[in-house]
This record gives structure tokens, C-alpha cells and sequence, in this order.
């Protein structure tokens, strides 16, 4: 793919922004888009293609394919930092960019589930019992129920599949592709509640860790988010992650709820993460913004909710059709909800097309403002 450059916008002479590359021009480059202009910055995003949300946003786009390391040189000679809104670039691509954060080292571990997993446990953090599964025999020893997973590219509960005997192995192996994908296996765990949190690092070491929340998942895609949620023992745990994987920016970890109270570490996106979207109207300083001053090395920023709770519901796209929102004056009138539209040109099933945050006295008169929004929105045809 030849890459093509758009215009770059006017800058006044004789006075140098500050200026971030994010690879990939989708949502949460928008947002984090958004948080670097705030702070004076230029944004340059590489995009494999014309259309995406952050463009409305950045100050020069590069379309390319941002796996191939010239693109991506090209990316890091035009600005001073260079970041990532998804951890699957291919790390040839990133090896010779001078200042990435977080690090290559970094995203090639994270990328690379099995490693984390290996990490995490190195470190003495808590996770499900797990092993590399390169074929089905490793898995049937492994023994059942158990989760089968892609080691790459999987994301939203995309390359995962729960086997709870040995006649239900091969389906899986095939759903997974096993023969041409690296697999690993993990103990399977009923979990009660699904948590997570985000961690920004510093250069300099320093973190901040913003409030626990409680997720809750429809067909394996984040669908609501409540902040915050009490559970003593998860953010000492995220913390030691982030470090055992030598993080620097916004990390978003999730985690599994047993009912014994056991809390198990799942995985980490060395990113900002959608489970943290609620933190741009609920703390006082985002995710986002945090990630930001973290790569540019700047001191970081109160993550201290503003209201004692908040809650965020995802917009998922109902159907195939254009991407405009069919009821968004009416969501506009909620009082006190938040509405964020990614502009996305096309709607899909379980696409994420936009959030809607409110905040409220209790988490019950959160989450009913932001369902109030919620229900008025609609992306593409109905089913």
C-alpha cells in the first residue's frame, strides 16, 4: 500500500506544539486526540484507511498499512512521541521508532497472551491455571471445562472458546483455527462479577490508579461500566502488572470475581481502555488525558472521581447500516447524560458506535440517567 498524506493544517510560525503520533485513527484515538489538543498539542494519527473517527481531530494523517516499518518511521520522524490505540502492530514495525510509549518490548509481551500470562504468574500475581495448548492432546491433559484462546489478536471475546468436555474439543479447535493459530488453554472459572480498573504510569515510575469498576458484558463486549466499586486487594494487583510489564501511559485491566472472593487477574491492554471511557466526565483528570502527559513524560494528573458515582453505557450498533445515530435529540435531552459519538461511517452488530456517561449520588441514579440516553440512541437497522 502506497501511503498517502493528507494536508498538513496551517501552524503558526515560530511557535513548536508538542506533537503526538498515535497509530490507529479509531475511537480511542479520538479521545485521546482530544485530551492532547486540550493540552496544546499536534496530533498525527497513521490510518490504514480514509475514513476513521479521529480525523476530525488530528492535525496531519498518514494512510498506510502500519505494519510495514516504513510507514510507521515515516509516523515517528514527524512528531516528538509516538503511541498506539491497539497493541496488535506487528513489532517489526515498531523496532525502530525512538521514542515509543509504551515501549516494543512492552507491546510484544502484552500482545502475546500466553507471555503475559507467564509474566503475571513470574510476578506471584493471581491468575487461572493456564498452559500452552499447541494441540488438541495438550488440551485434552490439560483436562475440563477449560477455555481455549487465541494467543493473538483476540479482543471483545473474540478467539475464545469454553470447551466443557473432550467431545466438544474439536469444534473448538476448529472455531479457533488451531491448526494455523497459536493456542493456550486456561482453567475455566465461574466467575460473579467481572471488574477492572486503569493504571497510568509515568516515565518517572510514579502511578496513579483510578477507581475499581464493575463491568457487565453482552455477547463478550463491554456493555456497561459502574464506578466505583470497593474491592480491596485489585488495584495493589493491577499496579504490580503494569510494573512487571514495564508499562509507561493508561493500562485497562480486567479481572474475574469467584465466589469465594478470590480475585483472579485476566488480562491487560496496554492501552486506555473502553472501561475507563467513564473517567472523562467522572474524574478529574481522564484516562486519556493521563496517557498523554505519561508518554510526553509530564507529571500526572488527579485521578479523584468528581461525583460519587458514574456510570457508562456502550452504544453498540444494532445492525448493518450508516453510521448516524437515529434518536440522538432525543438523548440529548436527558438531563445530566453525556453522549459521545465516535463517527463511524457504518454500523455493524456489536459494533461500538459511542458511550453515554452520567454521574449521580448514588450508582443507581447514574446508570438510570445514562439508560435513559441510552435507549433513545439506534445505529443501523434493527434486527
Amino acid at each position: 500500500m502506497n501511503p498517502v498524506s493528507h494536508p498538513q493544517k496551517p501552524v503558526t510560525t515560530g511557535f513548536r506544539r508538542p506533537r503526538l503520533g498515535i497509530i490507529g485513527g479509531g475511537q480511542l484515538a479520538k479521545m485521546t486526540a482530544q485530551a492532547a489538543t486540550q493540552l496544546g498539542c499536534e496530533v498525527v494519527v497513521l490510518e490504514r484507511q480514509e475514513d476513521f473517527p479521529a480525523h476530525s481531530l488530528d492535525t496531519h494523517a498518514l494512510i498506510g498499512d502500519w505494519d510495514d516499518p516504513q510507514q510507521v518511521a515515516r509516523l515517528a520522524a514527524e512528531v516528538d512521541v509516538v503511541t498506539l490505540e491497539n497493541e496488535f502492530v506487528s513489532p517489526a514495525a515498531l523496532g525502530s521508532v525512538p521514542v515509543l510509549w509504551p515501549k516494543a518490548e512492552t507491546l510484544a509481551l502484552v500482545r502475546d497472551k500466553l507471555r503475559q500470562k507467564i509474566v503475571f504468574a513470574e510476578a506471584g500475581l493471581p491468575v487461572a491455571r493456564f498452559a500452552d495448548a499447541p494441540t488438541p492432546d495438550a488440551v485434552r491433559r490439560f483436562g475440563f471445562p477449560a477455555v481455549l484462546k487465541k494467543r493473538f489478536y483476540s479482543y471483545d471475546g473474540k478467539g475464545n472458546a469454553t470447551v466443557h468436555s473432550a467431545d466438544e474439543l474439536p469444534a473448538a479447535w476448529v472455531k479457533l483455527d488451531g491448526d494455523r493459530n497459536p493456542l493456550y488453554v486456561e482453567e475455566y472459572c465461574p466467575f460473579i462479577r467481572e471488574l477492572a480498573i486503569i493504571i497510568t504510569r509515568g516515565q518517572d515510575g510514579a502511578v496513579v490508579r483510578y477507581p475499581v469498576v464493575e463491568t457487565i458484558n453482552r455477547n463478550h463486549i463491554c456493555n456497561i461500566v459502574k464506578a466505583p466499586l470497593q474491592v480491596p486487594g485489585v488495584a495493589d494487583i493491577a499496579e504490580r502488572a503494569v510494573i512487571a510489564v514495564g508499562g509507561v501511559g493508561s493500562f485497562g485491566l480486567e479481572f474475574f470475581e469467584l465466589p469465594d472472593g478470590r480475585i483472579l487477574l485476566n488480562e491487560i491492554a496496554p492501552r486506555v481502555h473502553n472501561t475507563g471511557h467513564y473517567t472523562i466526565e467522572a474524574c478529574e483528570c481522564s484516562q486519556f488525558e493521563n496517557h498523554v502527559r505519561a508518554v510526553f513524560g509530564w507529571p500526572l494528573g488527579s485521578p479523584a472521581m468528581r461525583a460519587p458515582a458514574a456510570a457508562m453505557i456502550n452504544l453498540l450498533g444494532v445492525g448493518d447500516g450508516p453510521g448516524t445515530p437515529v434518536g440522538l435529540a432525543e438523548a440529548l435531552r436527558v438531563p445530566g447524560a453525556h453522549l459521545h459519538i465516535y463517527g463511524k461511517s457504518r454500523s455493524a452488530p456489536g459494533r461500538k458506535m459511542g458511550h453515554v456517561t452520567a454521574l449521580g449520588a448514588t450508582l443507581a441514579e447514574a446508570l438510570a440517567t445514562a439508560q435513559r440516553a441510552a435507549d433513545c440512541v439506534r445505529f443501523g437497522r434493527a434486527p
